[in-house]
This record gives C-alpha cells, sequence and structure tokens, in this order.
C-alpha cells in the first residue's frame, strides 16, 4: 500500500452525461477491467458504481453514474437525483459526450446544470472515430462556449484510443493523499451486487425490447465451496406474469441463455468456478417499494 510520504495521490472522478454515452464502457477502460454493466438499454446504470485505478503513484476511484435525463417515473428521479449527488463529492467531474449524436436535448439539461456544479470539470468526447475532423472541431468549440472546462479530450472508449492520456491527466491533478483501497482492488461494489448486475447485463442483452425496464437481479446465496467453486442463486423480479414467462422463454430457452452468459463473466469476475442457478419470481410495484431502493444505494423519492 502507498503511503503519502511517498507523494502518493487518491481522488474521486465522476463521470456524468446523458443516457447511452459510453460512461460504463469508458469506466471499464479506465480501471482495465469489467466494473459496470454495459447494455444498448437506456438507463442501464442504476446505481453509483466505483471502479478503482491505479496510475503512477496516484489511485483513482471513477464513479459511473445513471444517465441523466428528464425523468418521468419515481425510480427516474431516484437515479438522476444520484447522478447529480456523485458530483457534489467529487474532486473532478468529467462530462461524457457522444460525439457522433452530437448535443441533444438530454445533453443540453446536463450543460445547463453544470454551472452549478462546484469541482473541477473537463471534457470528454466519446466515439471521435465515428465522426470527421471538421463536424468534431466545431462540436468542440460549440461545448466550450456553453461551460468552463479545464481540458478537453477526444476518446474513443470501445477501442481505447485517448483513454491512457485521460487517466494520466486525472491521475496528475487529483489531490495528495493516501490511497483509500488496497493496490490490487478495482472496484468497491461487493461481488454479491456485481455478480447481480452482471446477470442483469445478460438479460436486457438477450431479450433487448421485449424486456420491461422494472426489472432487478437479486443474489440470494452465494456459498464457498470445497473445491473452491463458488455456488450462487439469484433471482430475477418482474412486476407482472406476463413479464416472467418472457424472462423464462420458451421451454426455458431465453433463462438458460443468460444463465450461462452470466456465470462466464461472473467466474472471470471472481476468478472462481461458478454454479449459477437462475429463478425468476413477481414482485408487483417493486418500484414503488422504499427497500428495493435502499437495496440498490438509491435514495427513495417523495413523489
Amino acid at each position: 500500500m502507498a503511503d503519502p510520504e511517498h507523494g502518493t495521490r487518491c481522488g474521486f472522478v465522476a463521470l456524468i452525461g446523458a443516457p447511452n454515452v459510453g460512461k460504463s464502457t469508458l469506466i471499464n477502460a479506465l480501471v482495465g477491467a469489467k466494473v459496470s454493466i454495459v447494455t444498448p438499454k437506456v438507463q442501464t446504470t442504476r446505481t453509483l458504481v466505483r471502479g478503482i485505478a491505479i496510475e503512477g503513484p496516484a489511485q483513482l476511484i471513477f464513479v459511473d453514474t445513471p444517465g441523466i435525463f428528464s425523468p418521468r417515473r419515481r425510480l427516474d428521479r431516484a437515479m438522476v437525483g444520484t447522478a447529480w449527488g456523485s458530483t457534489q463529492d467529487a474532486d473532478l467531474v468529467a462530462l461524457l459526450i457522444d460525439s457522433k449524436k452530437g448535443i441533444k436535448d438530454d445533453d443540453e439539461a446536463v450543460l445547463d446544470a453544470l454551472a452549478n456544479v462546484r469541482p473541477v470539470k473537463v471534457l470528454v468526447l466519446n466515439k471521435v472515430d465515428l465522426i470527421d475532423k471538421p463536424s468534431l472541431l466545431t462540436l468542440t468549440q460549440k461545448l466550450n462556449e456553453r461551460a468552463s472546462f479545464a481540458a478537453t479530450f477526444m476518446i474513443s472508449a470501445l477501442s481505447g484510443y485517448g483513454v491512457a492520456d485521460l487517466r494520466s491527466w486525472f491521475a496528475a491533478r487529483v489531490p495528495p493523499g493516501p490511497w483509500l483501497y488496497p493496490e490490487d482492488q478495482i472496484s468497491d461494489a461487493p461481488l454479491r451486487q456485481l455478480a447481480a448486475e452482471i446477470t442483469r447485463e445478460k438479460l436486457y442483452l438477450r431479450l433487448h425490447q421485449e424486456l420491461p425496464y422494472q426489472s432487478t437481479v437479486e443474489t440470494e446465496v452465494w456459498k464457498e465451496l470445497k473445491d473452491g467453486a463458488v455456488r450462487i442463486e439469484q433471482t430475477i423480479y418482474v412486476e407482472r406474469e406476463s413479464q416472467r414467462s418472457i424472462v423464462l422463454g420458451k421451454g426455458g430457452q431465453a433463462i438458460r441463455a443468460i444463465g450461462a452468459a452470466a456465470r462466464l463473466d461472473i467466474a472471470a469476475a471472481i476468478e472462481q468456478p461458478v454454479h449459477l442457478f437462475l429463478f425468476v419470481k413477481v414482485r408487483e410495484g417493486w418500484g414503488d417499494d422504499p427497500e428495493r431502493y435502499r437495496e440498490m444505494g438509491l435514495e427513495f423519492p417523495k413523489e
């Protein structure tokens, strides 16, 4: 473990932006391992996911936040509130923009609210390999006119282009101080939570638009076996019986495919053999249950 006498640094970097701009892909690239789930479905990230990276003498704690958008439902409001709340405790804030899409309505709302964000802010333009240079430069100029950014970075989170430079910049600017986590730790999420999130990712990837937004996964059993493997039992909760049928699939095909994909990723993440058992249950109205929000690390909105 490093210590401040040897010039160590440590700080929190919040990644914010509209839904589906690549925040989860970027945090995985910055950490160099899978710590946040990635799907094409909007609002996959619901809670604050912290990924931890070492860059020279600096320990960087990256906070992947839910996408910021105009919330309609209670769960939406909880996620957006959590995203903005993360910026208050961060040392640095990175605004991620999908350069291919440009400035959309949700980006506009984030830009308007940035004036209230106190920490140093940087602009990160993602997917720069999908846009021509003149358009990229015009977009960069427009964004820098809208807010005060300490620096602008052009990256591709998917290919890794520009990610090392971004990480180095953060490392040089987080405050001096001791590291908060062991050197080999890459996330502060408990393994049970990480395993549940991986299964939720596979659920979304398999079912796409078929599966309603209100579904969640909970790890009910985590048992270390004598042979070094882990027995994991998880429950997928949906709100209606018709949704349960979708998750199971014809003859159980969907649930088997979800389980097989999740087992491989969980085993890779925890570096142990995994025996995964999935169950599907109906939990009506879970989106209005304060206890469910506490379990996800979200504040329960009053209205």
